[in-house]
């Protein structure tokens, strides 16, 4: 597939990074979510699996990144939990350079590829500002439709455009984001300037079909459409895309 051999064909440039004038251009994030399960399951159906003691689940993701590429990819248990199906686990390749972005979602134990242009995103950046680690961070909003609004942290001092969950288009690197609600926050743990190894770097298909985005959506609203969890699920998977 020639998208595909595009999207690989870029990675001599995706291996160099380098840092100027403080600034750092390549590295490695370590992120922290937390996602209030209560918050995102409301239902009566969902009170026999989430209660006070196990309602915020905390996980852990790595951001590895140049002036060129980014891959955004969860750190997985070895033994999974018992609420672990309860929140997405998705990865994310981003190359700003040919504007392609190679996403792989967690569909029921399964991984499924999808390719994609970087998805355009219309930021309000504000005056507000917090330091998250050792930066200062301006604050953004992203107004996804009338009903989801996200907020993001970025900080000039990293200078890539990229972030968790695939996010992009800010003058920075996004540290923190955040659901309006608060049901799912994402903050850098720490930050290591280095340049990030040939594997850290890709996201390999394998002999996995890879789909378009619409040819997958398609694909959800006919297999699952008609169900009663269809829509949750629908949401669940798109909520970053």
């Amino acid at each position: 597939m020639a998208g595909i051999n595009k999207l690989f064909g870029v990675l001599l440039a995706c291996l160099l990074g380098t840092t100027a004038y403080g600034q750092i251009t390549s590295g490695k994030i370590v992120f922290e979510r937390k996602t209030n399960l209560m918050k995102r399951f409301n239902d009566e159906r969902m009170k026999r699996f989430v209660n006070e003691n196990n309602k915020v689940k905390t996980e852990l993701f790595t951001l590895y990144f140049n002036d060129t590429c980014s891959v955004f990819k969860p750190i997985l248990n070895d033994v999974p939990d018992e609420t672990s199906w309860m929140t997405t686990k998705n990865s994310y390749f981003q190359n700003t350079n040919t504007n392609e972005k190679l996403s792989v979602l967690s569909l029921f134990g399964t991984d499924v590829f999808i390719t994609d242009s970087i998805t355009p995103r219309n930021w309000k950046i504000t005056e507000n500002k917090r330091k998250i680690g050792n930066y200062e961070c301006r604050k953004a909003i992203y107004q996804k439709n009338d009903s989801t609004r996200l907020y993001a942290w970025f900080s000039v001092d990293i200078i890539p455009t990229t972030g968790p969950e695939g996010f992009s288009g800010l003058p920075g690197t996004i540290l923190g984001l955040a659901t309006e609600d608060g049901g799912v926050i994402y903050f850098a743990k720490s930050v290591e300037a280095m340049v990030p190894k040939k594997e850290d770097l890709i996201l390999n298909s394998g002999k996995n079909k890879i789909f378009t985005m619409n040819e997958f959506k398609l694909k959800i609203e006919k297999d699952y459409g008609n169900s009663p969890w269809g829509k949750r699920m629908f949401e669940d998977l798109f909520r970053w895309l």
